[in-house]
């Protein structure tokens, strides 16, 4: 067990020090394949209510692609509270505001909380690999809203943190689709 959690440590250390050899620019450049990509695929075109995620720097950018869809699409992004996940609808830029514990923007409002209703959750990574598994930063937020969601699940990443293999334990959920 021990070995497993220094394994994935050291995963994302390889993943951070990869992440700082690209500009913010460049990782908004390499962003925009991803989303050009899910947006062609049918499980993307026919889904109703999606969960997606601001992006922090470090992340695949989705702040254009979320400002594409809310209103044409349920939006829904993740608040943390506390060590939860809470979702809420993204109802446009003035409705964001900075969140507690990543001070990542996040929509005020109601909680979104019938999880069964979402039909796609776009989900980011450390790190994923060939057989659909993802590292995560792991604190377990996504772990717990992923474990009990009957949504496709959409891993979205940088080639460089995509693998051959990663290390998973027994909680970590597999995603359906991994886009790159």
């Amino acid at each position: 067990m021990d070995n497993i959690k220094e394994e994935k440590k050291r995963y994302r250390k390889e993943v951070k020090l990869a992440k700082e050899g690209y500009s913010f620019f460049q990782k908004k450049e390499l962003s925009k394949p991803v989303w050009e990509k899910l947006e062609k695929e049918d499980y993307f075109i026919n889904s109703n209510i999606v969960l997606a995620y601001w992006s922090m720097s470090d992340e695949v950018r989705t702040h254009e692609f979320i400002l594409r869809w809310y209103k044409k699409k349920t939006i829904l992004l993740p608040c943390v509270e506390g060590d939860i996940l809470k979702l809420r609808v993204f109802e446009g830029m003035e409705t964001m505001r900075k969140g507690e514990a990543y001070s990542i923007l996040e929509p005020i409002g109601k909680e979104f909380a019938d999880t069964d209703k979402i039909d796609l959750m776009i989900i980011p990574g450390i790190a994923f690999d060939k057989e659909y598994n993802r590292l995560g930063r792991g604190k377990g937020y996504y772990d717990k809203l992923l474990s009990s969601a009957c949504s496709i699940k959409v891993g979205v990443c940088f080639e460089f943190q995509f693998f051959d293999k990663i290390p998973t334990e027994e909680f970590d959920i597999k995603m359906n689709y991994i886009l790159r």
